[in-house]
C-alpha cells in the first residue's frame, strides 16, 4: 500500500507544486498524465523516496517514507521499491547479471543468480547476460533496467516511461511482466507515461497539470 496526504514540492526560485492526494491499495495499480512540466517525474521520485517534500506524507506499508533521512532511507527504499529511470545508468565494468546481483548486495540481500536469469529471460535479453552494459542497445538497456527494479521483490514499482526505448512487441512484453510480477507480488504499480500503448492498460489514473 502506498497513500499520500498533501504533498507538495518547490524547486528553487520556482512556484511550489502541490500534488492531487494518492492512495493505492496492494495489487492496485496506477498511471500518473498530464502535459510535460507538469511534475510527473518529481511526484515519482517523491514517491521514491529520492527527494524530500516541501511539506506532506508518504506513506509505504507502515513506514513514514517523508520521515526517513540518509542510510534509514537508503536500506527501506533498496528493500521496498523498484524504480526504472527514464534513462538507464549502469556500473560499466560490470556484465548485465552483475549488475542485477550487485543490486541485491546493494540492499543488505544474497544474490540470487536464478532470479536474475529468470528476469532476464521473461524480458528476453538472457543471451545478454554475461555482456558488459555498454555494448547493448538502448531497448536492452531498458529491459535491463526494469529487471533491476524487481530484484529485490519490491512492494512499490515506479516507472518513469519505461516504454520509451521499446519497439511494440517488447512493450507490450514489458508492461505484461510489470503487471505480472505486480500482481505476484501484491505490489504497487505506478507508470509515469505518455505512451498510448500503455495507457489502455491500466484504469487507475492520476492527472496532473
Amino acid at each position: 500500500m502506498i497513500k499520500t496526504s498533501r504533498l507538495t514540492y518547490s524547486y528553487t526560485g520556482q512556484s511550489v507544486i502541490q500534488f492531487p492526494d494518492l492512495e493505492c491499495e496492494g495489487n492496485e495499480h496506477v498511471l500518473i498524465l498530464g502535459p510535460s512540466g507538469s511534475g510527473k517525474t518529481t511526484l515519482l521520485h517523491l514517491l521514491g523516496g529520492l527527494i524530500s517534500p516541501a511539506s506532506g506524507e508518504i506513506v509505504v506499508g507502515s513506514t513514514q517514507v517523508h520521515s526517513l533521512r540518509g542510510h534509514a532511507l537508503d536500506v527501506f527504499r533498496g528493500k521496498n521499491i523498484g524504480i526504472i529511470f527514464q534513462k538507464p545508468h549502469f556500473i560499466r565494468s560490470l556484465t548485465a547479471l552483475e549488475n542485477l546481483e550487485l543490486t541485491q548486495s546493494l540492499s543488505g540481500n544474497k544474490p540470487d543468480k536464478n532470479h536474475a536469469l529468470a528476469l532476464l529471460e521473461r524480458l528476453s535479453i538472457a543471451s545478454k547476460a554475461n555482456v558488459k552494459t555498454d555494448t547493448m542497445s538502448i531497448g536492452e538497456q531498458q529491459r535491463l533496467a526494469i529487471a533491476r527494479a524487481l530484484m529485490n521483490h519490491p512492494t512499490v514499482i515506479l516507472a518513469d516511461e519505461p516504454s520509451s526505448a521499446l519497439d511494440d512487441v517488447h512493450c507490450q512484453k514489458m508492461i505484461e511482466l510489470l503487471l505480472q510480477v505486480a500482481n505476484e507480488q501484491n505490489a504497487n504499480l505506478i507508470v509515469v507515461t505518455h505512451d498510448s500503448r500503455i495507457k489502455n492498460m491500466i484504469e487507475k489514473r492520476i492527472y496532473l497539470s
